[in-house]
């Protein structure tokens, strides 16, 4: 098939614009995706005492199996406000992610063959939703052993009367809550990155499972310096990372240009 046939049968629908019709299509879109962050931030301003409790349920729920008052406190009268304002710009991020991705794709769509639009639309489905299981390993995985783990170091009968307490923070609960969330929701989307690769030629199956050492090793240095320093949220970010690089090998090989998957099966034997 020639190179004229092909661009027939897969056409780019697109029309010819000058740059500042470009630039004009941009700032349209951009002003569209402000609009829409604009009104996330002003929903979960307005709802940002429940989000927050929300986010501190896993460690309110340990502090009532340990007979005590669930409680967080700040120090600085702006404190609390300021981590209010926090909790709206994390939630209206998350919120408006579908609507900015959505505006993405409507600018770059049209230079794009038919093709192109069919391989890149899955990445922008399983962009989300890996985040959103991330987060939840997160949230109702991880928080629940780390607090109980971090709030085992209390002792309300030390030694001549001497008592360690808990007195958490709320703005660096939210910190370290956001922190963590963030990490294991990016760290989910590796197979999509690495897909991704795989589909336009730059990385192979092949050149991944010769890294698999090194992959893992990274995985545990990653966790190592994003995770507080703890073995229970280093482990626990490190080993999904090191499942999902597995992940990303199998669907690399699903999607790779053929050509690679031909080479790596050709026999390698010739006679000399």
């Amino acid at each position: 098939m020639t190179e004229t046939e092909t661009l027939h049968e897969d056409p780019i629908h697109d029309q010819p614009m000058p740059l500042i019709d470009h630039l004009l299509e941009l700032r349209r879109r951009l002003l569209w995706s402000g609009l829409a962050f604009l009104l996330c931030f002003g929903l979960c301003y307005h709802y940002a005492g429940s989000i927050y409790f929300f986010l501190a349920r896993p460690l309110g729920e340990i502090m009532r199996q340990q007979g005590e008052q669930p409680h967080l406190i700040y120090t600085a009268l702006y404190e609390a406000f300021f981590t209010y304002i926090r909790v709206a710009f994390f939630g209206a991020a998350f919120l408006s992610f579908p609507v900015v991705a959505i505006q993405a794709w409507i600018f770059v769509a049209p230079g794009l063959y038919r093709s192109e639009k069919r391989a890149f639309a899955p990445f922008l489905i399983a962009t989300p939703l890996l985040f959103l299981l991330g987060a939840a390993l997160a949230y109702y995985f991880i928080f629940p052993i780390a607090w109980r783990f971090f709030l085992s170091f209390q002792s309300p009968s030390g030694t001549d009367g001497m008592q360690i307490e808990l007195q958490a923070k709320v703005s660096e609960y939210l910190s370290l809550v956001m922190k963590l969330i963030m990490a294991f929701g990016v760290a989910f989307e590796l197979p999509v990155v690495l897909t991704l690769l795989a589909r336009v030629g730059i990385v192979t199956s092949a050149m991944l499972k010769r890294f698999r050492r090194y992959a893992i090793v990274g995985a545990f240095i990653i966790a190592a310096i994003v995770m507080p320093p703890d073995v229970i949220t280093q482990f626990g970010l490190a080993v999904p990372l090191v499942i999902l690089y597995e992940i990303s090998i199998l669907s690399a090989r699903l999607v790779e240009p053929k050509q690679h998957v031909e080479t790596e099966t050709e026999p390698s034997d010739t006679v000399s």
